[in-house]
């Protein structure tokens, strides 16, 4: 066989009678912007779906159960989504991983929170390299977090109380134990077990140098060389990410013979839709050239990056579009790291997919004019094919806002996170009145800020070890939720032994410590939801700017009216003209402090 060479603020609630300020107030009305001014597949092959992994070995379909609400089939252009992290949410089993009946035991709170949908972290098969999104069986729940039987029952009782499921996709690439890629192993160069991957000779004499200078994302190069059955080195296979993770060669028919085969199989389960994981990659160039790797960074790439953004993936988008479209009521949303707003676009095509995430306001520094422009970019990307914008302010790979907005005490040389929480809840007024689709992050409605001190011996991102023990990864955004008590692991599990360490001091910021605390965050995001979905103001795909005093911004929605004003200032500023609805923290002398956000209407 071949093998693997080692190679603490207030919510204020909304004053009853009139809170602007006069008409002489310092935002100019005369000075609005609009944004709008500115700026039938045949069958596969039978021979190829019987070579689908697991065809003998998957469990007998269910009975075929609809997505939520057939009927409603633009529920995902206003909805907010909830993602889920499953290793950190609620472990009901006490192992200290997350699970899905703790997800079940906690809809309740899911649905008092008032979220739309659920977004699943990984959860199929997988030996856990990189924690689920290196898959091996994709039509199968990983024992780590339960079986089909619970997922069906997640399904029907999320269902239940009007909350969307949707998972994460992974087509990029698989796990290396996968039955494919241990049957490429086994097999010979040249062979159809090898042409699911992409493996190439080596250059060099010997072929003992990569096939090109491609590094992976997580760091280290992107080839890895296997041993032939005869003992002698052989070929190399690709891997954008970790190793463990060999990529497949979307030119086959096999691949997505296979991916429509798991398609089905969850969107018959009742899933309403996917997070489909590096949207912009599974296509590759056919002559697989060198990058510039001048300004290569770990977890990032740009646009000419000869990795991703290849116009041969919208083919493949097209082809999954196809799919969902035979199932009323579920939608797609991808991972697109993709800068050029015209290139960002192409993915948002009628065929394509449904919703593309943009993350340039999780990237804005907490300033104004980077808000703005991030905010006016979004809507931009998406203007040319009437496409919905997405928002988010943090994920599992990015780092949690409560910390990203923190600045450092010039007294104590620490993060002022007091600061950065403020700031947080300032850009949840912001993000929430935006015209789109939301995306929260488990925990963000909880302020907590990352854990960037985790022990070394803790640390789990493939990050860490690959980047040579420099990178620590993004285990600090991953730390369990609390949800209760005084002490680690406040609810989370009955084991103290939690797959990262909990700090002591997220007492005050468990579900339980925020509930009844109309001040809290956790309330904040509640009422704030709840005036999104309620409200007429929220009506309409666009916004209007206002003039705003020097460090501030300020909109309103172009159809509802409602106006959000933010102060990034460092000094009160008057209010626009309206009734004040929300604000993030207590007015000063009836004026929006710094760091402090407001809906009027």
């Amino acid at each position: 066989m071949t093998t693997v060479s080692d190679e603490t603020p207030d919510v204020v609630p909304a004053e009853p009678t009139g809170g602007g300020q006069p008409e002489d107030a310092p935002y100019d009305d005369g000075a609005i912007e609009s944004d709008v001014d500115a700026r039938d597949e045949p069958a596969p092959d039978e021979s190829a779906t019987e070579a689908a992994l697991g065809a003998a070995d998957t469990p007998a379909a269910p009975p075929v159960v609809s997505q939520l609400d057939p009927s409603d089939t633009s529920w995902w252009k206003s909805a907010v989504f909830y993602q889920i992290y499953p290793r950190s949410f609620s472990d009901l089993n006490g192992d200290g991983v997350g699970d899905l009946a703790g997800v079940i035991d906690k809809l309740g709170y899911l649905e008092l929170l008032g979220i739309d949908a659920i977004w699943l972290s990984p959860i199929m098969a997988s030996p856990m390299a990189d924690h689920g999104y290196d898959v091996s069986d994709p039509r199968d729940i990983d024992p780590l977090f339960g079986d089909l039987d619970v997922f069906d029952d997640l399904i029907a009782e999320a269902h239940e109380r009007d909350i969307r499921v949707t998972m994460d996709l992974v087509p990029n690439h698989t796990s290396d134990q996968h039955e494919w890629f241990v049957a490429a192993l086994a097999a010979a160069p040249g062979s159809p077990e090898r042409a699911r991957y992409i493996f190439r000779d080596g250059r060099g004499d010997d072929g003992d140098e990569p096939p090109n200078n491609w590094h992976s994302i997580f760091g280290g190069p992107a080839w890895t060389r296997v041993t032939e059955a005869d003992g002698s080195p052989g070929q190399w296979y690709l891997h954008i990410f970790a190793r463990e993770q060999p990529d497949l060669n979307w030119e086959n028919p096999d691949v997505f013979a296979d991916l429509e085969e798991t398609l089905r199989f969850w969107l018959d389960r009742g899933v309403d839709g996917f997070r489909i994981d590096v949207a912009h990659g599974m296509a590759k160039p056919a002559d697989l050239p060198d990058m510039d790797l001048s300004a290569t960074k770990l977890l990032q790439n740009s646009d000419d990056d000869p990795r991703f953004n290849n116009y041969a993936v919208h083919e493949i988008h097209r082809k999954i579009r196809k799919v969902l479209d035979e199932y009323p009521g579920a939608a797609n949303v991808g991972e697109i790291w993709v800068s050029d707003n015209e290139r960002f676009a192409e993915y948002l095509r009628p065929d394509e997919l449904h919703l593309g995430f943009n993350f340039r306001l999780a990237k804005a520094p907490f300033d104004s004019g980077a808000i703005r422009e991030a905010i006016e970019n979004s809507l931009d990307a998406v203007l040319s094919v009437s496409g919905t914008p997405t928002w988010t302010l943090s994920n599992h790979d990015v780092a949690r806002e409560v910390t990203r907005y923190a600045v450092v005490d010039p007294g104590t040389g620490s993060l002022d996170v007091e600061r950065g929480t403020r700031r947080a809840r300032a850009m949840l007024v912001v993000e929430m009145a935006l015209p789109g689709t939301i995306f929260l992050y488990n925990g963000s409605e909880l302020g907590l800020p990352n854990v960037d001190d985790l022990p070394d011996d803790a640390l789990q991102d493939p990050v860490w070890e690959r980047s040579g023990r420099t990178e620590r990864g993004r285990d600090g955004c991953r730390v369990p939720i609390p949800w209760e008590g005084t002490e680690p692991p406040f609810g989370f599990s009955t084991s103290t032994d939690t797959w990262l360490p909990m700090p002591a001091s997220w007492q005050a910021l468990s579900v339980e410590a925020q509930l009844e605390d109309v001040g809290s965050m956790l309330s904040l995001y509640r009422a704030a939801i709840d005036l999104r979905v309620t409200r007429p103001e929220f009506a309409g795909e666009h916004i209007e700017w206002y003039g705003a005093p020097e460090g501030c911004l300020a909109f309103r929605r172009s159809e509802g009216r409602l106006v959000c004003a933010l102060n990034a200032g460092e000094v009160p500023v008057p209010l626009p003209p309206g009734e004040l609805l929300l604000v993030s923290s207590p007015l000063v002398d009836g004026m929006l402090p710094p760091d402090a956000a407001a809906w009027l209407v």
